[in-house]
């Protein structure tokens, strides 16, 4: 089990992020000039999977992460960040005049684990809404939603047609093909509303 983030950390990655969102926008230090964690920071310099999720006005308005544990946990949220405010490519780049509008989501993930099924029936009883992020993979089709998306769905098969879409692969692909499912938990942290 990896090490749960306190509520501080989680307020102290928040600010990281909007840092550096700041700092794209030509208004700030990029966070690595003060923030930089220091070697007693040792849960913020632990490599993590991590996403970043900007909501606007109770809408999505970009999310950019990365699921294996390839970067710091420090590195991940600041790269992030930047990415889901300007590279996001299903939105326009976030503008200033839109900062006061828009709350952070930090999400801290752990190892993806391999989730073996013997049928669409098991697949679905296997899942957990609302525990589970999942990962789709085929070949060269992958998709991942965040646990926080099972609240926009109604039911793990609709939750498994959006996953198969976003992939790339016909909606009902999860019921007929033969596709790596793998699952993690997230920690997440938000703006206050």
């Amino acid at each position: 089990m990896m090490k749960m983030l306190t509520e501080k950390e989680g307020r102290h990655l928040l600010s990281i992020a909007r840092q550096s969102i700041l700092h794209g926008l030509g208004m700030a230090e990029h966070p690595r000039v003060h923030m930089k964690p220091t070697a007693s920071d040792v849960i913020l310099n632990e490599n993590r999977g991590a996403f970043v999720s900007l909501h606007k006005k109770g809408e999505l308005r970009g999310c950019i992460g990365i699921i294996e544990p390839e970067k710091t946990i420090f590195d991940a949220v600041t790269d992030n960040a930047k990415h889901a405010a300007f590279n996001d490519t299903r939105f326009n780049p976030l503008r200033s005049d839109e900062l006061d509008d828009t709350l952070i989501e930090v999400s801290i993930l752990t190892l993806p684990e391999r989730l073996n099924y013997s049928d669409p029936t098991d697949l679905v009883l296997k899942l957990e809404p609302g525990i589970h992020g999942v990962v789709l993979s085929n070949g060269n089709n992958k998709a991942t939603f965040l646990p926080q998306v099972w609240q926009q769905l109604d039911s793990s098969e609709v939750f498994l047609d959006h996953l198969c879409l976003k992939a790339g692969l016909p909606r009902d692909e999860w019921q007929t093909g033969e596709l790596d499912f793998f699952v993690y938990l997230v920690q997440s942290f938000e703006d206050p509303v």
